[in-house]
């Protein structure tokens, strides 16, 4: 890894600002952040024929690496976290999957340690509190319902780090639940729910503001009963996360989310396993087995989709070439949406003078070539 210099410039690509792409542009770097002027002898990279975007910020990420924020070590987690950096997700919010409350309790406090020396940014728990019917890849034996205690019991747990609850409304104390995370500042997420349209209008209203991979592990959407699929994308209050990944969803399904809801309103996550960046094999998620053929993983025991190998360089080359989405677009959702929801726009998510060094440089085929975090290569162009 390269070391950190006192200031460089990166010029000759197309640089993606929030105003538009600048073509011939530049990124001035001086420590760990971009500056807005450099010194005359400062040294320059020539990236033409390259592109400089923002660093990928992940909200919802489960490991990678071999390595499971569930259940791993510091080491572990950190091992997982420099797997997505070497893909270009600088900025990373540690997701959990349903375990045993105390063991959560006990992970969360690990997490929030690595928050607190800047090395994540933040916790999101997907379960316990999600629907039996829609349980996706998490133990029915350990879920419950939301009950607002339980809830807070574990947003205690992380030491103010807590960025996100998955919740399936519609449960016992669901409303109440929502009521309690916007309250306290945390992301009220819909997800794992068997919820109708009239109850997820009803959770938004109550203040939940993601939908949690819209389309899976929530009823399909119908013309009598349009279920919560509808509702989450019609209102403006809702991001949607999606996961592109060519198996989670439909191309058809993306793009109907993606222009209904806009690029304001899309938010690219991986969901991640532990396979991510590491390869097929059998693998552990929470207590459940999981197998991971051809780069999809599935449960042993059933069949279903546990989680992605995804990463997000994988992601943005995706949208861009087979979706077929404006860069600026998906940069949006990438790094700039995820980044506001998880409350450190001010310092990540887009390329701007004062904030942190964190850009990722793709070739003109959109295949990422550089990884830059806090003024540092994590991969050198």
């Amino acid at each position: 890894m390269a070391g950190r210099a006192a200031s460089k410039i990166l010029s000759g690509a197309r640089v993606v600002l929030p105003t538009g792409t600048v073509e011939n542009g530049r990124v001035i770097v001086e420590g760990g952040r971009i500056a807005g002027a450099a010194p005359a002898d400062a040294p320059s990279l020539d990236l033409s024929g390259h592109w400089i975007v923002p660093g990928f910020v992940d909200m919802h990420v489960h490991g990678g690496g071999g390595a499971s924020f569930t259940s791993g070590t510091a080491e572990d987690v950190l091992r997982g976290v420099q797997t997505h950096r070497e893909h270009g997700t600088t900025t990373i919010a540690a997701s959990t999957v349903t375990g045993e409350m105390d063991v959560l309790a006990r992970q969360a406090a690990l997490l929030s340690e690595l928050v607190q020396q800047g090395d994540l940014a933040g916790i999101h728990f997907e379960g316990p509190f999600i629907s039996p019917c829609r349980k996706g890849a998490h133990s029915e034996d350990l879920l419950r319902d939301p009950d607002p205690a339980e809830v807070r019991k574990l947003v205690d747990a992380a030491h103010g780090t807590a960025k996100m609850v998955t919740l399936a409304t519609e449960l016992p104390g669901g409303i109440d639940s929502v009521r309690l995370l916007a309250e306290h500042g945390v992301i009220a997420a819909i997800g794992h729910t068997d919820a109708t349209y009239e109850q997820t209008v009803e959770a938004i209203d109550a203040g939940a503001s993601v939908a949690t991979h819209l389309y899976n592990a929530m009823p399909a959407l119908g013309h009598r009963t349009p279920g919560p699929i509808a509702a989450l994308l019609e209102d403006e209050r809702i991001t949607v996360e999606l996961i592109n990944d060519g198996t989670h969803l439909h191309p058809a399904a993306l793009e109907l989310a993606y222009h209904r809801a806009g690029a304001a309103r899309v938010a690219f996550i991986t969901d991640a396993m532990d396979a991510a960046g590491f390869g097929d094999g059998m693998y552990d998620l929470g207590p459940l087995a999981v197998e991971v053929k051809d780069g999809v993983a599935r449960l042993v025991e059933g069949g279903s989709i546990a989680g992605s190998t995804l990463t997000l360089d994988t992601a943005f080359k995706r949208a861009v070439t087979v979706d077929r989405l404006p860069v600026e677009d998906v940069v949006r959702s990438i790094s700039a949406n995820p980044a506001r929801l998880l409350g450190v726009y001010d310092r990540v998510g887009s390329l701007e003078p004062g904030k942190d060094a964190d850009l990722v440089v793709l070739d003109a085929g959109f295949t990422l070539k550089g990884v830059m975090r806090k003024g540092a290569w994590v991969i050198e162009p």
